[in-house]
């Protein structure tokens, strides 16, 4: 356990926010309940882990009778979701913050955390947000993302006579990775896929893995470059190398560039899942989408990552994207009654055997907290992947800086740019100088 707890508390930093609302569960309204325990309403941020939450509120409440109610917000958008039901007469009693970012704008609604069981169980108590002497978010998730790859099919690869590349191995910088997958590409008939790449979603709301997820890697070396963590103003140092892997993406993907915009993440990974493509970014979240789709292919063994390579001095050494996303925080406008049901909910999630069974088998999450053991952690393939490299003293892992990013506003105008750059009317030049003025004047409108 030890060596886990020290793994896990190596990285914690995040993403993506924001009328929708795609499901709600429990059995009644969020109300007090008449027995004066209070109730719990949870505003979920990810549509994928819809069906384990309310999973989680249907087996708590049976074992407490204290009422749970689980509403999700569509993908892309949290924060409008979050904004409107705050103003209701029942709003979220639990919901959550994308770190310090998010914090300045729903600090009125956070309550003081520090005192609470669970943060004592914090394993890096430095990553919880924290304004004087208080915590306002607690961090429950560890993450990571990058290439996901299926090993039949490069295996397949590999054995061809002209192959590039005779094993995964020799694949750790961007040179190598493009010569790689432009030779796939070329031979996709003799392989018995429609691309290398599963199809870079760009419709709006499902970009976030390229203006979020991608765009986290040029910030982080600029950062890294410049000794801060976090920035007014951007040079965008590293915009090529950006260039670099998008293209790579939709120059040898399952369809054509100008297609993307009515691609969604799901189409993504369903293609993925079917053995259409051999290769999709996407984080260990994404095993439950390849996992669940009707006529998947893809044989769990052969489910692996391999880190985001841009081109990068030094990325031989460089790991998967790890970090967080996730922050609860606790309503406090909410009824005492209510905080307090709420807390204890978070708290039962991560301590008892029931509720860590739900976050190690449902959520899989790879959970930062001294209550789960070396054996209580996700055995499915992308979250056992994490872990792996988490454990690799010999590379580096990529911070999740997109925390920092100065508002939703940009993320989105940085996605319909990317559209615009596939559909061939925006040059590179005028996206870059977009990322750069509008990162510069968010940041401003910000203050």
């Amino acid at each position: 356990m030890v060596k886990l707890k020290k793994v896990v508390s190596i990285a914690l930093s995040v993403i993506m926010s924001t009328v929708v609302l795609t499901g709600c569960t429990s059995s009644s309204d969020n109300k007090a309940s008449d027995d004066g325990k209070g109730s719990v309403y949870y505003l979920n941020f990810k549509p994928e882990s819809e069906s384990q939450w309310k999973k989680i509120a249907e087996d708590y409440e049976k074992e407490t009778g204290v009422n749970v109610k689980i509403v999700t917000a569509a993908s892309g958008t949290y924060e409008q979701t979050l904004k409107s039901e705050v103003a209701k007469k029942d709003a979220p009693t639990l919901f959550q913050i994308n770190g310090p970012v998010g914090y300045e704008s729903w600090k009125e609604y956070c309550a003081d955390l520090k005192d609470t069981e669970l943060y004592s169980h914090l394993l890096n108590q430095d990553m919880a947000i924290k304004d004087g002497d208080g915590v306002y978010g607690i961090p429950y998730v560890e993450e990571g993302y990058g290439i996901i790859y299926n090993q039949a099919i490069m295996d397949k690869y590999f054995a061809l006579d002209a192959a590039k590349a005779k094993s995964i191995d020799e694949i750790n910088n961007f040179d190598k990775l493009k010569e790689v997958a432009e030779d796939m590409q070329s031979k996709k008939d003799e392989l018995g896929i429609d691309g290398v790449f599963a199809s870079t979603s760009l419709t709006p709301g499902e970009d976030w893995r390229w203006q979020t997820h991608l765009a986290n890697l040029p910030i982080y070396y600029e950062y890294k470059d410049k000794d801060v963590k976090n920035l007014d103003e951007i040079d965008f140092t590293y915009s090529d190398n950006f260039k670099n892997i998008f293209d790579l993406y939709i120059n040898n993907s399952t369809c054509e560039p100008t297609l993307l915009g009515s691609k969604t993440v799901s189409d993504s990974m369903a293609e993925f899942a079917l053995g259409k493509a051999a290769m999709v970014q996407n984080g260990n979240w994404g095993w439950s989408q390849i996992a669940e789709v009707d006529g998947n292919t893809v044989k769990e063994e052969y489910v692996k990552f391999m880190p985001i390579y841009t081109g990068v001095e030094g990325e031989e050494k460089q790991g998967l994207c790890i970090g967080t996303e996730n922050y609860f925080s606790i309503n406090s406008k909410a009824s005492e009654a209510d905080q307090k049901a709420s807390i204890e909910f978070v708290e039962w999630l991560f301590t008892s055997e029931t509720g860590k069974n739900h976050v190690t088998n449902e959520l899989g999450f790879i959970a930062p907290f001294d209550t789960f053991e070396d054996s209580e952690t996700p055995q499915d393939p992308l979250a056992k992947e994490v872990i792996r490299y988490l454990s690799n003293d010999d590379l580096y892992n990529v911070d999740w800086n997109f925390t920092t990013f100065p508002s939703q506003t940009f993320k989105d105008d940085f996605g319909a740019a990317l559209l615009e750059y596939c559909n061939g009317n925006m040059k590179w030049e005028d996206v870059k100088k977009l990322v750069i003025d509008e990162w510069a004047s968010e940041k401003e409108a910000s203050k």
